[in-house]
C-alpha cells in the first residue's frame, strides 16, 4: 500500500505562489514608490505604450523565432506558475523497495511493479532493465532524454530572453514617438511638460516587462529544467545500481547525497548559466 500511495503522488502538480508573489511585490513595490514620489499610478497606465511594447516585442520574437520553438516555449507558461511534486525521500525509499526485491528474487520479478510507477522516466528505464537491456545502453539512452529535455528547455528560456532583449528597445521607440507627437504642439508650452512625461511611460514599461517578467521566465525555465534534471539523475542512478545489484544499503548512501545537497540542487553549470553570468564570462 506504501508504494501505492507513493506513485500516485510522484507526478502531481501543485500551484507555484510565490511566481505571483514576484510579480506583486516587484510591480507593487515600483508603483508604492511612485506614489510616494508624489506621482499617480495613472501617471503610467499608458494604454498605446503598453500597445506600442508588447506588440512591437511580439513582432519582433516572431520574426526572430521558428514557429515550432515559439509554440513551444508559450506552452510552457502555465507550468510556470505550477510546480510537478517529486519528492527526493519518497523516490529513494521506492528505488530502494525495487532493488532489494530485485537482489532477492532478481530483476525480472520487478516487471510487476512497472505498472503501478507513474512517473514516466523511471517507468521507462525499468521496462529496459526488466527487458534484459545492458546496461551501459540503458544509460545511454536515459542521459540522451535527460539531455533532450534540458536542451528543449534552453531553447524554451532564450525565446523570453529574446524578448527581455528587445522590449527596452521598443520601449524607447515608444519614448521617440511619443516626442514626436510632443513636438508637433510646440506652440502650446502648457502641455509640454506633461507630453514629454507621457512619452517616456513606454520607457518604463519596456524595461519594466523585460527585467521583471520576460527575463525571469526565461530563467525560471532554465531553472526549473535543471531540477528535473536532477531528479532523473537520481533515478537513473537508483536505476543502474539497482540493475547491477549492488547491495541496497549502499544505493541508499548514494542516493541520499541527492537529499543532502539540498534536495539535489548544486550551482548549475555553465549551460545553465543565468544571462548576466554568460555576459561577464564573454
Amino acid at each position: 500500500m506504501a508504494k501505492r500511495s507513493l506513485t500516485a503522488e510522484i507526478g502531481r502538480r501543485r500551484v507555484d505562489f510565490m511566481a505571483a508573489v514576484g510579480l506583486v511585490v516587484g510591480i507593487g513595490g515600483i508603483l508604492i514608490g511612485l506614489v510616494l514620489e508624489g506621482g499617480r499610478i495613472s501617471d503610467v497606465s499608458q494604454l498605446t505604450a503598453a500597445l506600442i511594447v508588447l506588440g512591437g516585442t511580439s513582432g519582433a520574437v516572431i520574426v526572430t523565432t521558428p514557429p515550432s520553438m515559439l509554440k513551444s516555449a508559450l506552452r510552457r507558461i502555465p507550468q510556470l506558475f505550477s510546480e510537478e511534486e517529486a519528492p527526493l525521500d519518497q523516490i529513494i525509499e521506492l528505488i530502494i523497495g525495487l532493488a532489494t526485491k530485485a537482489r532477492k528474487n532478481g530483476i525480472v520479478s520487478l516487471e510487476s511493479e512497472i505498472a503501478q510507477i507513474q512517473y514516466p522516466f523511471l517507468h521507462k528505464g525499468l521496462m529496459l532493465a526488466v527487458d534484459g537491456t545492458a546496461v551501459n545502453n540503458i544509460r545511454d539512452m536515459m542521459e540522451l532524454e535527460i539531455k533532450l529535455e534540458t536542451s528543449e528547455a534552453e531553447m524554451d528560456a532564450r525565446v523570453f530572453e529574446a524578448a527581455g532583449g528587445y522590449a527596452p528597445t521598443i520601449g524607447i521607440i515608444g519614448a521617440v514617438i511619443g516626442l514626436i507627437q510632443v513636438m508637433k504642439h510646440l506652440d502650446n508650452l502648457s502641455q509640454v511638460g506633461s507630453g514629454i512625461a507621457v512619452a517616456f511611460v513606454a520607457t518604463i514599461y519596456g524595461v519594466g516587462s523585460a527585467n521583471l517578467l520576460f527575463l525571469p521566465l526565461g530563467q525560471k525555465i532554465r531553472l526549473r529544467a535543471w531540477k528535473a534534471m536532477r531528479v532523473k539523475q537520481l533515478m537513473l542512478e537508483g536505476l543502474m545500481s539497482l540493475s547491477e545489484g549492488i547491495n541496497p544499503r549502499l544505493i541508499r548512501r548514494k542516493l541520499d547525497a541527492f537529499v543532502r545537497t539540498g534536495n539535489g540542487l548544486r550551482e548549475p553549470g555553465p549551460q545553465m548559466e543565468s544571462p548576466a553570468q554568460r555576459a561577464v564570462s564573454a
